[in-house]
């Protein structure tokens, strides 16, 4: 199992990656600059996670445009 943290211009998104879509979707989970994350909500009293059901690579998207990950460690 594989948590995963986004951002975008209205906050973060907390997902869930179960081993199975990790084994499956390896490549997109770790080669995309700009990741798409289908998949079901879950609450857990006041916390929201998403728990993904497919990934897509989207980082045609960018363009030219430069980015940098954020590592918090």
């Amino acid at each position: 199992m594989v948590f995963v943290t986004l951002e975008d211009e209205t906050g973060y998104a907390n997902i869930i990656v179960h081993g199975d879509l990790v084994e499956k979707q390896r490549r997109e989970l770790l080669g995309s600059s700009l990741l798409g994350v289908y998949g079901q909500i879950s609450r857990e009293g006041a916390v929201v996670h998403l728990v993904a059901q497919r990934l897509v690579d989207r980082s045609e998207l960018l363009g030219s445009l430069q980015t940098r990950s954020r590592n918090f460690h």
